[in-house]
């Protein structure tokens, strides 16, 4: 049931909306597709059509095959390519590794143009659902939980674009600059396209608060607990990393204790990696599956482990607070563990975390109970009355299952004395944890002008292309050469543009431009 909305790509926003008749639009019912009436008129077409909605989330629309946009692969190799943490050995994520991307550029086109699609069809359900409650074809508890999942994929994929077209939460002092257009109206006529193709960009505290308001609902309706879907506890976890970036510590804090026992880290860090779709940890993963996943050109096994199209970076793999014997850096092969996480070919370093290069079945990781953990620390360290303590706590539970001998390694209560050195333990250590699971740009934009730990735009990085192995050997930080340079917060390409496409279909966009890509 895959093409389940296909029939609707005409009338989605964000693919560069074109005119049609409501006659075309709507006769549009061919033998392997289904209509948006029949859609929802039984309990197993629902079904399927919530598995079409997490399928559009997975793997995307790519000029007819799909890429990962948005929570799939792609959420994950974006994310790494924008930051420093990573090198792109070919030309593969050159555009955005260099940041030398325009209006037209397939990535960033992408990542919008799939990220309302998606959208769309949560709307779609939503409203689908809600007239199925209506009619009696399926109970409110279960059309509640569907519309709860629904909820929450739209609030976390419009939060997913704020971080690349639109400034962080604190760039105003009431976060009053533009942010993206927040839909909530599921397109599928002539005159919803008539008064949505106008829509402009809500202002970041707009969007902030929707997407709260959808991540609460979904809490509160969601029944499902399969890693795969939404459920109550993803919910709660995705409003850790909300808050994180409103610089609300409080609320991270009393969101994360709610999973308190609800999900624990496994015992080893490679332990998420070698079960991806049944461990302790993992809260959110999107399904890829041998004959569902985004393919050679784009699947994480594929691109981050047989073709090698990305490798660690040097300045990360020789900073001194990543240490030598960490268990994260074991080697595949070496005895005490088989099931290593990196590899070396050449010298270079890779991830070994995404494995299946055959069929493709790594289940592309969004958000797990590691991060919450180091969310709930940082916001202890940043709060009003800081406790550092508890910080500590909290980084040491991440940290020492990582580590070859805690009991002299971990860290202690004078290895951090003032909230500026915890936070920026914190931050390393979020750059070792998730290294090559997308996290890093999503941490560089939220921590511009930041008050312990300030950035100014997009770090330097290791030249395009292949490192020579002497760039890995350890023993003193990383010091060049570099070859991509720093660009400054200030700069136009700290953001990507809104697609020409988009801007070419919706006056108001058009006039919303980001500064520099007019």
């Amino acid at each position: 049931m895959k093409n389940i909305f296909k029939f609707l790509s005409i009338a989605l926003i964000g693919i560069g909306m074109v005119s049609c008749s409501e006659e075309d639009l709507l006769d549009l019912s061919p033998v392997n597709n289904i209509s948006l009436d029949d859609a929802f008129s039984s309990p197993s077409l629902i079904e399927s059509s919530l598995n079409g909605m997490y399928n559009a989330a997975a793997i995307g629309e790519y000029t007819g095959t799909g890429r990962g946009y948005i929570w799939g692969a792609a959420f994950v190799q974006q994310g790494d390519n924008r930051g420093e943490d990573v090198v792109n050995t070919a030309t593969f994520y050159q555009l955005t590794y260099t940041a030398t991307y325009d209006a037209t550029t397939a990535n960033n086109v992408y990542y919008w143009v799939d990220g309302y699609r998606l959208i769309n069809r949560t709307n779609l359900v939503i409203e689908g659902v809600t007239n199925a409650i209506e009619k009696g074809v399926i109970s409110a508890e279960v059309g509640n939980d569907y519309i709860g999942q629904a909820k929450f994929l739209r609030a976390i994929t419009h939060f997913e674009l704020l971080m690349y077209f639109a400034r962080p939460y604190n760039y105003t002092a009431d976060a009053s600059h533009l942010g993206v257009p927040y839909r909530e109206v599921g397109i599928d006529t002539q005159a919803e396209i008539d008064s949505e193709i106008v829509k402009g960009r809500n202002t970041v505290a707009e969007v902030y608060a929707k997407v709260l308001t959808d991540l609460n609902d979904a809490e509160n309706t969601i029944t499902n607990t399969q890693l795969t879907k939404a459920s109550k506890g993803a919910a709660i976890a995705f409003k850790t990393r909300v808050y994180l970036h409103m610089r609300d510590w409080n609320n991270v804090i009393v969101e994360g204790n709610k999973l308190n026992g609800v999900y624990t880290l496994t015992d080893e860090p490679i332990g998420v990696f070698d079960n991806n779709y049944g461990n302790s940890e993992s809260i959110f993963s999107t399904l890829q599956a041998s004959t569902n996943n985004p393919g050679v050109n784009a699947a994480l096994a594929s691109q981050y482990n047989r073709r090698r199209l990305v490798a660690i970076s040097p300045i990360i793999w020789r900073d001194p607070s990543w240490l030598v014997d960490d268990k994260r850096r074991v080697e595949i092969g070496d005895t005490a563990s088989p099931e290593g996480m990196v590899f070396t070919v050449d010298g270079r370093k890779y991830t070994a975390k995404y494995r299946d290069g055959v069929n493709y079945t790594d289940a592309a990781p969004v958000i797990r109970y590691a991060e919450v953990l180091l969310n709930m620390a940082e916001a202890h360290a940043r709060k009003a009355t800081p406790d550092l303590a508890q910080s500590l706590t909290l980084l040491n539970m991440v940290r020492n299952r990582a580590l070859a001998n805690p009991a002299t390694q971990a860290y202690t209560s004078s290895s951090f004395t003032t909230p500026a050195t915890m936070v920026g333990a914190i931050i390393k250590e979020r750059r070792i944890e998730f290294l090559m699971e997308g996290r890093r740009w999503s941490d560089i934009h939220r921590l511009q002008g930041d008050d312990l730990q300030p950035m100014d735009g997009i770090p330097m990085k290791v030249a395009n292309g292949n490192p020579p192995a002497t760039a890995y050997v350890l023993g003193t930080p990383y010091t060049g050469p570099y070859g991509v340079n720093a660009i400054p917060g200030s700069d136009s390409r700290f953001l990507w543009p809104i697609p020409q496409m988009e801007v070419d279909a919706n006056p108001t966009l058009a006039a919303q431009q980001n500064p520099g890509w007019e």
